[in-house]
């Protein structure tokens, strides 16, 4: 009576399994390791009382197949041993996890719901209309938005709460706007009236539409100003400016120390292909324009050292997958602790390629051109590949302003390469600006 397996037989429900493999093995080598002292404990019991309580145990079948199993072991006359009984427990396993699977399902459920409330408070309460949710029947207030608590001339202590909209409705315009309400109960809408709300008796124009609430039918009510307020007066210069942004043909942004737009004209928005006016602010300008070494982050760099930068070289990459190349024009403007930037972003992707100075050109030839005939091939080669060398060096120190960071980006190099062909072609005591910037 040592645990050792000498028959073992199985149910028609787990007949395709084979337990030949128990045969002659201890018990507790058919269960995993954590099992083995429940194993022992069935045992132990049966020999001191005759029947074991019954255990769940972890079955391992020869298979490598693992099922939970209800045991209770019974202990035989004379040397005949044990009988172990066991009842397959993968109808309850499979239940127990279809429930907790239930459960959290219902759990993101109910958090998807907790998302989707809060995000219409939001929108209901921020909403610049008016919106009122009445009770159908007795026409009393659900919900009110500030804006409609404004409108009606109710503070937003809660005394609107469950208050009927009728009281807030003048005397000789209350069977008009009763009758209204009633045809949007019965007809799921109702047209538009003119109403007077308020202290000042501002003339409102409401609609009325029937929709679902958690408690049953409801009435939404829209309130729109008859006569629009007259904007704040402002100083006249400032339509003009808005229009001359406006209309002009290169790109115009502001944006803030971080690189957040916080102002755009309509010619950016159509170089980056993104919706609207309204649609980019907020949004982040590196997300259009970027390149190694000519990015945002570096034009920034460059506005905080010098309030300025004139013809920067980058990429625009707009939503569609166009990329052209443009020059950027900016001025920052310090705000207390932060920084404005205004910059104008034009598309130079359309021009035949950079016109260089002629002269420029010409004793770039000369230069290669000169030597021949005075020193062997290798070392003609070698000395128009420093010429070229030098010459691209210097090109990339002048389209990123000097910034040697940004120099080494665009050149493909790391910083102490370019230091030391700064060294090798005498830019060491150019651009002093450029290197105190780097320390």
């Amino acid at each position: 009576m040592g645990g050792v397996i000498r028959e073992a037989s199985v149910s028609s429900l787990l007949s395709n399994e084979s337990v030949e493999g128990w045969l002659g093995c201890p018990w507790v080598q058919t269960v995993p390791d954590f099992v083995e002292d429940k194993v022992r404990r069935i045992v132990d019991d049966a020999r001191g009382k005759g029947i074991s309580a019954f255990r769940q145990l972890t079955q391992r079948f020869p298979s490598g197949r693992e099922v939970p199993i209800e045991y209770t072991t019974v202990l035989l006359g004379g040397s005949a041993g044990m009988l172990a009984v066991g009842k397959s427990l993968l109808a309850v396993a499979e239940l127990q996890s279809r429930f907790i699977a239930a459960q959290q399902t219902m759990e993101r459920d109910y958090w998807k719901l907790r998302e989707v409330e809060t995000r219409y408070r939001l929108l209901f309460n921020h909403s610049s209309e008016a919106v009122l949710v009445l009770k159908v029947g007795t026409f009393a207030i659900e919900e009110a938005n500030p804006a409609a608590l404004q409108a009606l001339g109710l503070n937003a202590s809660g005394a609107a709460a469950r208050r009927s909209v009728m009281s807030a409705i003048p005397e000789g315009e209350q069977q008009a706007f009763r009758a209204m309400l009633l045809r949007a109960q019965d007809q799921g809408k109702a047209p538009g009236i003119l109403v007077h709300l308020g202290e000042a008796r501002e003339q409102w124009l409401v609609r009325a539409s029937s929709m679902k609430g958690e408690t049953g039918p409801m009435l939404l009510l829209q309130l729109v100003p008859a006569q629009p307020k007259a904007a704040k007066a402002i100083p006249e210069s400032l339509p003009s400016t808005d229009a001359a942004i406006g209309s002009l043909p290169d790109g115009f942004v502001l944006i803030d120390q971080d690189g957040v737009i916080r102002r755009a004209n309509q010619a950016f928005v159509d170089l980056v292909e993104f919706g609207s006016v309204d649609s980019v602010v907020g949004e982040r300008l590196e997300r259009w324009i970027w390149r190694p070494g000519a990015d945002i982050p570096a034009l920034l760099s460059i506005l905080r050292t010098h309030q300025v930068a004139r013809l920067f070289p980058s990429a625009l990459h707009s939503e569609l997958g166009t990329e052209t190349e443009v020059e950027i024009s900016a001025t920052a403007t310090p705000l207390g602790h932060s920084l404005s930037c205004a910059l104008l972003i034009r598309d130079v992707g359309r021009r035949l390629g950079r016109q260089r100075d002629p002269k420029e050109v010409r004793s770039l030839i000369e230069s290669v051109a000169e030597p021949v005939g005075k020193m062997p091939l290798r070392q003609l080669v070698k000395s128009a590949v420093d010429g070229v060398e030098r010459h691209y060096v210097k090109a990339a120190l002048d389209l990123v302003g000097g910034n040697r960071t940004a120099a080494a980006e665009l050149l493909g190099l790391s910083r102490q390469s370019l230091y030391v062909k700064l060294g090798r072609y005498g830019f060491d005591n150019e651009d002093q600006t450029a290197q105190k910037e780097e320390e």
